[in-house]
C-alpha cells in the first residue's frame, strides 16, 4: 500500500502545476509537416546557393551543359553582376531617361525627358546604407536588355520579350511615383558615356573626352497593369 501512495503522489503533484489539467502533446502530424517544411526549406537554399555558385563561376562542363537551366533559375530577380575570381567592373556611365505621350482629340502630345538614373543617384548619395534597387535594378535591367535586343531593338527570343516588359514596367512605376498625368506609351533615352582611363604617368598630353553614344528606344505602348 505504502508504494502505490508514494507512486500516485507525484502524479497528483503534476496536475496540480498544471491547474489540474493533464497537457496533450502536440499532434505527431503536425511535428511532421514541420519536418518536411524545414527539410524543403533548407533544400531550397542549397540549390539556389549552388545555382548562383555556378552562375558566377568560371565556364566549366556543368555550366556549359545546364547554361540555360541556371541562368533561368538566376534571372532576373537573382541576377548578379560580377564574376567569380574575374570581377567585371563597369567601364561606361548611363543616364537614362523617360518621355510620354498622351493623345488629345487626335492631336498628340509628348512630355519633357524625365531623367530616371538622376532619382536613383539623388536616393544614393550620401546614404550609408543605399538600397538595392537604387543602385542597380535600372541598370541591369538596360544591361540584360542590351543583351538580349542587340541594336536592333527588336526582341528575338521569349527572354528578350520578358527584359523589355521588365524594363519597361521599371521606368513606368519609377516615373508614375513623381508624374501623376496618365499617359499612353512612353520611350526611353539612353546616354552612354565611356569613363576615360587615367593619364599615363609622365604624359602631360591630356587624354581624350569620350565620345557619348546617344540611343533612342521605340515607344512602348502602356497598359494598366504595367
Amino acid at each position: 500500500m505504502s508504494t502505490q501512495r508514494e507512486e500516485t503522489a507525484p502524479r497528483t503533484a503534476d496536475l496540480a502545476s498544471t491547474g489540474g489539467v493533464q497537457q496533450a502533446e502536440p499532434p505527431q502530424f503536425l511535428n511532421a509537416v514541420m519536418g518536411i517544411a524545414v527539410a524543403v526549406c533548407v533544400v531550397v537554399s542549397l540549390v539556389h546557393i549552388a545555382l548562383v555558385f555556378l552562375h558566377v563561376a568560371p565556364p566549366n562542363e556543368i555550366t556549359k551543359r545546364y547554361g540555360a537551366q541556371i541562368d533561368a533559375w538566376v534571372n532576373p530577380f537573382f541576377e548578379q553582376n560580377w564574376r567569380l575570381f574575374a570581377p567585371d567592373p563597369e567601364t561606361a556611365t548611363r543616364q537614362i531617361s523617360v518621355r510620354t505621350r498622351t493623345t488629345k482629340d487626335g492631336v498628340a502630345k509628348v512630355s519633357d525627358w524625365f531623367d530616371l538614373s538622376a532619382v536613383d543617384y539623388a536616393a544614393i548619395e550620401n546614404n550609408p546604407f543605399p538600397s538595392h534597387t537604387n543602385h542597380n535594378m535600372l541598370r541591369r535591367a538596360w544591361v540584360a536588355y542590351l543583351e538580349t535586343h542587340g541594336n536592333d531593338d527588336q526582341p528575338h527570343s521569349e527572354r528578350a520579350m520578358m527584359i523589355q516588359q521588365y524594363l519597361r514596367n521599371i521606368a513606368v512605376q519609377r516615373l508614375t511615383a513623381h508624374r501623376r498625368a496618365p499617359f499612353e506609351a512612353i520611350q526611353l533615352r539612353v546616354i552612354t558615356k565611356p569613363i576615360a582611363r587615367p593619364a599615363e604617368v609622365g604624359n602631360s598630353r591630356p587624354a581624350p573626352r569620350p565620345v557619348a553614344d546617344v540611343r533612342l528606344l521605340p515607344w512602348w505602348a502602356v497598359s494598366n497593369d504595367s
